[in-house]
């Protein structure tokens, strides 16, 4: 089986893209997990990047604060896709340097953005995508939005007898 990639510029992105991690592992897919510095470990960043995809990754969801080089470096060596997740960290500008790093990628190096510590949601984008190509992913998603339409009709239902 395919495994999705989550990597982060350091340890201090953790709490953020543990949500990823978490709904992976809710949908049985194998994840990989690691801290890749664009600044601080460029030789491992250009090593993953370029060799990901020789290793079974079929998306890489890439957590950056501040300055957020991470999700576009990695998406510049990569074929995979590559999802970022702006973190809004201790030396951010209140996440929008993190944000527009991240969203503003040039022509021809595309990089999916999710919201301001939105790991939850690149998990399930990337489960998504690697659902379009395996049945039992792609029948765990159908499961997974299911739930998410009963929660709100169960909600609805606890307001119409507080009536």
């Amino acid at each position: 089986m395919k495994k999705i990639a989550i990597i982060m510029g350091s340890i201090s992105d953790l709490p953020v893209m543990q949500d990823a991690i978490d709904v992976l592992k809710e949908f049985n897919i194998e994840v990989e997990v690691d801290i890749v510095s664009a600044h601080r470990t460029p030789d491992k960043l250009f090593d993953y990047g370029k060799n990901a995809h020789t290793r079974g990754i079929s998306v890489i969801i890439a957590g950056a604060g501040g300055a957020a080089h991470l999700p576009g470096m990695i998406a510049s060596l990569s074929p995979l896709p590559v999802i970022g997740v702006p973190v809004k960290s201790s030396n951010s500008i209140d996440g929008w340097d993190s944000v527009l790093s991240i969203l503003q990628m040039p022509s021809g190096v595309p990089v999916a953005t999710v919201a301001l510590n939105g790991a939850k949601n690149a998990g399930i984008l990337a489960a998504q995508i690697m659902g379009a190509s395996d049945k039992a992913v792609l029948d765990k998603i159908v499961a997974y939005k299911e739930s998410l339409k009963t929660k709100v009709e169960e909600g609805a239902k606890q307001i119409m007898k507080k009536k």
